[in-house]
């Protein structure tokens, strides 16, 4: 894709996943807040899914994909997010919650303009779909009005790690042999990547009545893989019962994870070596 960057004109090398042959094709690049360090952070909005730019650049050799070479060893992926992730903090924010006061309602479009982030407002139609499922939703007239609700957050957050739990010992042997309570906290770990940790990290470990600071410990244990809490905006709605098709990208854990990786990285450059390719 080329001079997708802002103020960068050169070409660039994007991998991203399929969006669906529906589609009509249309993209667009958004800088958001990310939702736990609240630092810009790039997404690409494609046919209503939306994902997470990652950045990876290899300290030698180069990519070959098709008839494209990116010398410098660099290369761009995109993975789908979950955009409840993204919203919950700004929808937090939105309702100015004081002690025990709920908060207040909130029009959408409202909502959505954040100061120098007008990312936000290309996200109105999916915001409108998914976080009926962790907020309150009130209808005055033609307007819509949204408040973020505690009980459903904490809900959907079991879900999410309910999820986890279930994937993750069909990752690899290492997670296989873990005992339950260890998956459990793996689990919640990994969805803390992408919370504050207050008020949901911390909510979230009351609810399971773990030490928040063995998540944090837990989480750095972790190669950082965002595609774990995907979630297609349909899929968000986990009241109805649906199995849903997200798929969970692993990360292994940390003291299998040194052996794992050489062992990947080895095979990987040997099959790129015989097409004449290095990869790490």
């Amino acid at each position: 894709m080329g001079s997708w960057w802002e103020g960068i004109d050169e070409s660039r090398l994007l991998i991203s996943p399929d969006t669906g042959a529906n589609g009509d094709g249309s993209a667009c690049f958004l800088s958001l807040r990310h939702p736990k360090s609240g630092l810009r952070t790039s997404y690409l909005l494609c046919n209503g899914l939306l994902q997470e730019l990652h950045w990876f650049k290899q300290p030698y050799g180069s990519w070959f994909l098709g008839d494209y070479v990116s010398e410098d060893g660099s290369l761009y992926t995109a993975t789908p997010i979950d955009p409840v992730f993204i919203m919950l903090p700004i929808f937090e924010d939105a309702r100015m919650k004081k002690g025990d006061d709920p908060g207040k309602f909130r029009q959408l479009d409202e909502i959505l303009f954040i100061n120098d982030y007008p990312g936000y407002q290309h996200l109105f139609s999916i915001a409108k779909d998914c976080m009926e499922v962790v907020c309150e939703s009130k209808e005055i007239g033609s307007t819509k009005f949204f408040r973020l609700d505690d009980i459903k957050v904490l809900a959907w957050l079991r879900y999410k790690v309910s999820q986890l739990k279930q994937t993750l010992p069909a990752l690899d042997q290492n997670y296989a042999a873990r005992e339950e309570k260890d998956t459990l906290v793996d689990a919640v770990s990994i969805i803390g990547e992408y919370l504050k940790d207050d008020p949901w990290l911390k909510l979230l470990c009351n609810h399971y009545k773990l030490d928040s600071l063995e998540a944090k410990t837990t989480a750095s244990d972790f190669e950082v893989c965002p595609t774990a809490i995907e979630s297609p905006v349909g899929s968000s709605n986990f009241s109805q019962g649906k199995n849903t098709s997200e798929k969970k990208a692993g990360r292994n854990v940390k003291q299998a994870k040194k052996a794992k990786v050489e062992t990947e990285s080895r095979n990987i450059r040997e099959m790129f070596t015989r097409a004449s390719l290095r990869r790490k």
